[in-house]
């Protein structure tokens, strides 16, 4: 079995297993999307919507957020861990929405890592999410689970997603990243790869290689 083959494969036995394929962090609108992801770095997605509904009701908009004191985002951001470098990317990020963008998130890979605090990850999810176009989020759970199957042996994301992107077909890559993120918190957790339950051991370099 080839490598597109085996990613092919995947892609079709977890969405089997995991039908519902969603971003689990809650948003309405692109720009609030942009900062919950910001704000999810070493930060459970659990956390960061209990903090957000409160955020995004003090400052609705990009302008709000640009016009802002950072001192009122680190108040209402601090548990989210580290909120000083956070709440001035927020910060940055929105001036520059504001005076590069008209306001408006950009739909593109590479106008979005422009923004401060902006990696290709998060600019992954916003244009698969919001503008429905093929994205790749490589994230722990990404990296980890598909170095188990045996894709690559390496940590680095943009070279994942490299390596990833022309094994997966386009227009299901973005929702098998959401589903790799249930898989990875159910059955193919950091700490212990329950190969036994999981749904994709017959195709798995991991799972061959312990006793099931």
């Amino acid at each position: 079995m080839t490598d597109k083959e085996k990613a092919e494969k995947a892609v079709e036995l977890l969405e089997k297993e995991y039908p519902d394929a969603v971003c689990s962090l809650t948003y309405n609108d692109p720009l609030q999307l942009l900062i919950a992801t910001r704000l999810a770095a070493q930060c459970t997605d659990k956390r960061v919507n209990m903090v957000t509904p409160a955020l995004f009701e003090r400052f609705p908009t990009a302008q709000d957020f640009a016009d802002a004191d950072v001192e009122e985002i680190e108040e209402l951001i601090k548990t989210c861990g580290l909120y000083k470098t956070k709440a001035r990317d927020i910060s940055a990020m929105s001036k520059m929405l504001c005076e590069v963008y008209s306001g408006i998130v950009p739909d593109t890979i590479e106008e979005l890592v422009k923004l401060p605090g902006i990696g290709r990850k998060t600019a992954n999810l916003v244009v698969g999410d919001i503008y429905g176009k093929p994205a790749v989020v490589v994230d722990t759970h990404c990296i980890r689970i598909t170095s188990r199957l045996g894709f690559h042996n390496i940590k680095d994301a943009a070279k994942i997603e490299m390596i990833l992107r022309p094994l997966l077909p386009p227009e299901k890559s973005n929702d098998f990243c959401h589903r790799l993120v249930l898989h990875g918190r159910a059955v193919c957790t950091a700490r212990k790869a329950y190969c036994e339950k999981c749904c994709m051991n017959k195709i798995c370099d991991t799972c061959k290689n312990s006793a099931l």
